[in-house]
């Protein structure tokens, strides 16, 4: 039952820490529904993936 408790909680913060990089890079022009949906249609997937997916996803939104 812990490893699903840390696991979780080292989600949480990746996904704090990769809402952060496109407020950041996009400004007002960060749409706060589709970072959402970024993250939601990916699945579980191993965080560094997830976090090459949302690099890719600010680069092509500005």
């Amino acid at each position: 039952m812990k490893d699903k408790r840390l696991s979780y909680k080292i989600g949480q913060f990746k996904i704090r820490e990769l809402g952060s990089r496109p407020v950041k890079a996009l400004g007002e022009c960060f749409d706060i529904e589709e970072f959402h949906q970024q993250i939601w249609e990916t699945g579980g997937v191993p965080l560094q993936l997830l976090e090459e997916k949302i690099d890719r996803w600010i680069s092509s939104s500005k």
